[in-house]
């Protein structure tokens, strides 16, 4: 099929309304109509797969007559790196449907919800799928507005506030974003990023170098790295439970993979071989390191139960910025998008076993819980395989993406020993995310019960939480589906 992706964003754009209609009378069967849109996009992608593999550039590309005056085409594409992202978030989008159905059916206006959940995923799918920088943009930006709505509208205690913090910070990132991205097409007259990566090879570095340095500022605002992560824990800690799952599954991810596709892959180039572009991936370790180590420290401290997975999800953006401070090495760079993969899945396996636990206690702080095992066996099995996971044991998905990233950095020491100390230190951080990790679940699930009537959440609940945890294992077991198509791009 020609349109393959061209689909992907005309299905869930025209359902939209449907979507909304349907809710007023249903809002299950909005829930599961969007579910029926993301299995069949995840069918669409998954056609180009055999394309992808036997290309001589390792790519599917679609292009279509747009804006002439601005040389834009409205060009989408899917190589394994945007492709991989692209199929977890359906999932991901999928699993927080099927969670919603039971998680939300007392809330007023769910049909407003699940409209702005499916607007929402044109946003999450099109920034992984163009290599048109205007078209890019427009689905930064598309992200911002559902999700702003989502956290205000059906969000904890004070929604609007988190929500608002939010959008300041997000929308002044990308504001750094549209600046950058306006310099590529005053420098190249392009706004292709595989044409406009030529192009910056002649351009003036000292220009290079400041689109470089306002591109990554503004996606590092999105992936909540420090010092610019002030509005994740009130973010993910307000959202509804879903929505928490896509903002720390897939949001904060898709600032990484910006990072990797727009500042690394396409400006990056032109400066590689002088000295700035050492400073600027050494740069990226100094601030994976800082990142990783406070969102890990404060994790081990709060109390609150979504706050310590919202601080976890920080920490885990510190080992994404490191393993992108590797660039271009191939296992650091199959390691940091295996690793974004693999943390979506199992922080959005993380967030809905919280909601979970939340919606049957109405509670939030995990000193006053304990002893939930006995009494929520399937959410305390979820809850497991993301800790874990998160945590970087083995047999669960994040190990085989950190092994990678470690791996990758041991070899990169060979060439610059600069790496040795930060190596170290993100081996000790790891040590971290096992501490919170036991931590969350001794108090939560182990001791003595401290809440009689209390039972697993109902049917969709668990089977949404059971298709994150299935997968979670699925990929660490297997992740050599996902390895081959993230290492088949090339980025130099």
């Amino acid at each position: 099929m020609q349109n393959t992706l061209l689909l992907t964003i005309i299905l869930p754009a025209a359902a939209t309304l449907f979507v909304y209609f349907l809710g007023k009378k249903s809002s299950k069967s909005a829930a599961l109509l969007i579910v029926l849109i993301c299995l069949a996009n995840i069918t669409l992608l998954s056609t180009t797969v055999p394309t992808i593999l036997k290309a001589a550039d390792h790519k599917y590309v679609e292009s279509y007559y747009w804006i002439p005056v601005l040389h834009a085409s409205f060009t989408l594409f899917v190589d394994g790196i945007s492709l991989s992202m692209a199929i977890i978030t359906l999932i991901l989008i999928l699993a927080a449907a099927i969670f919603s159905i039971n998680y939300m059916h007392e809330k007023k206006g769910l049909a407003e919800y699940y409209a702005l959940l499916t607007l929402l995923s044109i946003g999450l799918v099109g920034v992984f799928m163009t290599s048109n920088l205007m078209l890019f943009y427009f689905c930064w930006e598309l992200m911002l507005l559902p999700s702003y709505f989502i956290i205000g509208g059906w969000g904890y205690r004070e929604p609007y506030r988190a929500a608002f913090k939010f959008f300041i910070f997000t929308h002044a990132g990308a504001i750094f974003v549209l600046l950058g991205i306006g310099a590529i097409f005053m420098v190249t007259g392009d706004l292709d990023m595989f044409q406009a990566k030529t192009a910056l090879m002649t351009a003036n570095p000292e220009l290079v170098k400041w689109i470089l340095l306002s591109l990554t500022i503004g996606f590092a605002v999105k992936m909540a790295a420090v010092p610019v992560h002030m509005w994740l824990p009130d973010a993910h800690s307000e959202a509804p439970a879903p929505m928490s799952a896509l903002l720390s599954g897939v949001i904060i991810s898709a600032g990484a993979y910006a990072i990797l596709r727009v500042s690394l892959g396409t400006v990056f180039p032109a400066v590689m071989a002088t000295g700035f572009g050492s400073m600027f991936l050494h740069g990226l370790t100094v601030f994976g390191i800082i990142t990783a180590f406070f969102g890990g420290l404060i994790a081990l401290v709060e109390t609150d139960i979504k706050r310590i997975i919202a601080y976890s999800s920080i920490a885990h953006m510190g080992y994404v910025l490191f393993g992108l401070s590797l660039f271009p090495f191939q296992e650091p760079v199959t390691g940091t998008v295996l690793h974004l993969m693999n943390h979506a899945v199992s922080k959005g396996l993380f967030f809905l076993s919280a909601g979970a636990v939340m919606k049957q206690l109405e509670i939030r702080d995990i000193r006053e819980m304990g002893g939930l095992s006995g009494k929520m066996p399937v959410t305390a099995t979820a809850s497991t395989v993301a800790a874990l996971s998160i945590a970087g044991i083995p047999p669960f998905a994040c190990f085989i993406s950190e092994f990678l990233i470690f791996v990758g950095a041991f070899q990169t020491i060979n060439i610059d020993n600069f790496y040795l100390i930060p190596t170290a230190l993100m081996l000790v951080a790891t040590v971290l995310s096992l501490a919170y990790a036991l931590r969350f679940l001794s108090h939560v699930f182990l001791g003595v019960t401290k809440h009689e009537k209390v039972t697993d959440p109902p049917y969709f609940m668990k089977t949404a939480m059971i298709i994150l945890a299935v997968l979670t294992v699925a990929l660490g077991v297997w992740p050599t589906f996902f390895t081959q198509l993230i290492s088949s791009a090339s980025f130099v």
